[in-house]
């Protein structure tokens, strides 16, 4: 292994030590989607609230029910109607049942329920009198009041990413806001005089300019509010002018792609290396890596310009950033184990990060298929690609059949 390449754990350890934990903000439940919680929710109110039915049909008294049968039906008269949402608690005697709905509150006099399909004339004929054709078990059809949870248990922990189901169980458990990170601000900078605007009629040795619009996707998809995105040329005052605007706009980080190779037009490493360290790192894509702090305390990042390059060095080292700025608990993607359906090459002593898809033709044993031929440039293969297999620095070689990590990417 070469001796100036450094592990990419090592690299993704000094970008996590220099990222700080945001400020928090509490937020109404429905402005909270995709943000982190910074302080635990506890229910307000026991879950159920109370004991309540879980089927539309009879509240009874257990004992009155026992036995019943097509034969010989348990003959109730119903005395009461009890809608969900009712606040009425309508007392029961023997042989005395009171219709309820899904949700409704259960009376103080009885334990079970019997659903409509276990009597003889089912909702058609559910008031005056009801025959119960089927003995329930006792108690059966019955939510128990904090079965669920009870005041003041945890609902949700620190560091969890709110998601919809999240943020409903917050809404059922009474609690009406939370606590959270602010969005990461982030400046999104593409370096190159070659660039141009998509659709823009191209002169030769121009190319469409697809990282800022990719690096913003990323950092929205990881909870980061975008303030500027912008393509700067290879002058000297470019990087530099870019820092300057991102602060104004507030930016706690900047990423800029490109210009952090061995080339001679390399303007991100030429111009920043006051408040940078350009690295290589034992990767591939990726190898080339900048990172540092502005003198204001902005967090700077140097991506290498090939798209899947960025893609993949993103995911190595901005996003888990970006996570852990806003205090979350798994800076980690998920990760499956399959094989891989055909052999490909691997770059030696380097950690691999090859775009794939997943054949899914077979429900009993999905396999990883490469999306593209490895090649750092290939940006069309990222549209394929729904995962990254990710191979050691010490595999030299993937066969077909060989098991891989596969990261799973949106």
């Amino acid at each position: 292994m070469t001796d100036d390449l450094i592990d990419l754990d090592a690299h993704r350890a000094t970008v996590l030590a220099a990222a700080p934990l945001l400020a928090s903000e509490v937020l109404p439940l429905a402005a909270a989607l995709g943000r982190t919680l910074r302080n635990s929710v506890h229910a307000a109110v026991d879950l159920p609230v109370f004991d309540n039915s879980a089927m539309d049909g009879f509240a009874v008294r257990g004992e009155d029910v026992a036995g019943a049968s097509d034969d010989r039906p348990a003959r109730l008269r119903v005395v009461a109607d009890i809608p969900a949402g009712s606040g009425e608690d309508p007392p029961l005697g023997p042989g005395e049942a009171a219709r309820i709905m899904t949700g409704a509150p259960m009376p103080s006099g009885a334990d079970t329920i019997v659903p409509f399909e276990s009597t003889a004339g089912g909702l058609a004929d559910s008031l005056g009198e009801v025959l119960v054709v089927a003995a329930p078990a006792p108690g059966v059809h019955v939510r128990r009041r904090g079965e669920d949870c009870v005041a003041g248990a945890e609902v949700l922990a620190v560091g969890t990413a709110l998601g919809p189901l999240h943020l409903a169980s917050a809404a059922a458990a009474g609690v009406a806001a939370v606590t959270v990170s602010r969005r990461p601000r982030v400046a999104v900078v593409s370096t190159g005089t070659e660039l141009v605007a998509p659709g823009t009629p191209l002169r030769r040795g121009e190319i469409p300019e697809s990282n800022g619009i990719l690096l913003e996707m990323l950092a929205r998809e990881a909870g980061a509010e975008i303030v500027v995105r912008e393509v700067v040329d290879d002058t000297v005052g470019g990087p530099l002018g870019a820092i300057a605007r991102a602060e104004d706009a507030g930016a706690d980080l900047v990423i800029f792609s490109g210009g952090v190779s061995a080339g001679a037009y390399e303007v991100v490493k030429s111009t920043l290396g006051a408040w940078m360290t350009f690295s290589k790192v034992r990767m591939q894509p990726g190898k080339p890596q900048g990172f540092g702090v502005s003198p204001a305390g902005t967090l700077l990042f140097g991506l290498p310009g090939n798209p899947v390059s960025a893609a993949v060095s993103f995911e190595a080292f901005v996003r888990p950033a970006l996570l852990a700025m806003q205090g979350r608990s798994d800076l980690a993607r998920p990760v499956v184990t399959l094989p891989a359906a055909r052999g490909w090459r691997t770059p030696p002593g380097r950690a691999q990060f090859l775009p794939v898809r997943i054949d899914r033709a077979d429900p009993a044993q999905w396999r990883a298929v490469p999306a593209t031929s490895g090649g750092s440039h290939l940006a069309g293969g990222l549209a394929r690609a729904e995962a990254y297999a990710i191979v050691p620095a010490e595999v030299a070689a993937v066969e077909a059949g060989d098991l891989v990590d596969v990261m799973l990417i949106p």
